[in-house]
């Protein structure tokens, strides 16, 4: 047995859950279900209950793919890639996989309960995958598939480390903040603080790592 089989395993049964649990309830629904949800997290966009099963289905495939991009990116990244990212890459692979396995659920769940506002869960749980993010940022060494892969960062090393030491931080305070925020904010506010926040999270990195090229790749 590759060692890479009991990873597959286990992402392909996290990814089964949705569709298990879509499969349980099917029976149960009426005829037509939420399939789409505004800012405010009310739905405004119906569907047949057999689309239950769409976004299941959509993420179980985002969910593959990036699993294997992240368990194989040695494959595909020959030249930046190190031997000691592999466990790492393969780790984070399963938590992407299962943050989209649960994020199919709470979509599944609101087939059940029309009134039940996304919005509420989805955007702490956003936070805090971006905390746990920024966890990994700092141990992920260059290369071209996973980071802040910027003409500069991918062209130097140290402007590479520095740039993910910073952003590592930025994304778990930004990610906490952002998780306790939006869980305690009304849903449309709670929107524009996620967006705004996401947006600082990303340009803070880049700046930063912009100015230090300019200085050489100097701190």
């Amino acid at each position: 047995m590759k060692k890479s089989t009991p990873n597959l395993l286990t992402a392909l049964v996290i990814l089964a859950v949705p569709f298990a649990y879509a499969a349980y309830i099917y029976p149960t629904l009426p005829q037509t279900i939420p399939t789409h949800f505004n800012m405010k997290g009310e739905a405004d966009g119906f569907g047949e209950r057999s689309t239950v099963f769409l976004g299941p289905g959509i993420l179980s495939g985002v969910g593959l793919f990036t699993f294997f991009l992240l368990s194989n990116i040695k494959n595909f990244d020959p030249k930046k890639f190190k031997k000691e990212d592999e466990g790492m890459f393969k780790k984070l692979a399963l938590f992407l996989v299962g943050f989209l396995s649960l994020l199919g659920l709470l979509i599944t769940y609101t087939a059940t309960s029309p009134k039940f506002n996304i919005t509420n869960l989805l955007l702490p749980l956003l936070g805090i995958s971006f905390a746990i993010m920024g966890w990994y940022m700092p141990k992920i060494h260059q290369n071209y598939f996973a980071g802040f892969k910027l003409p500069w960062t991918l062209e130097n090393v140290d402007n590479w480390n520095e740039t993910h030491k910073v952003a590592g931080k930025i994304w778990i305070y930004g990610g906490i903040v952002q998780a306790i925020g939006t869980l305690i904010l009304p849903s449309v506010a709670a929107f524009i603080v996620f967006i705004a926040s996401t947006f600082i999270m990303v340009i803070i990195p880049t700046v930063f790592s912009y100015r230090m090229f300019k200085r050489g790749n100097q701190l």
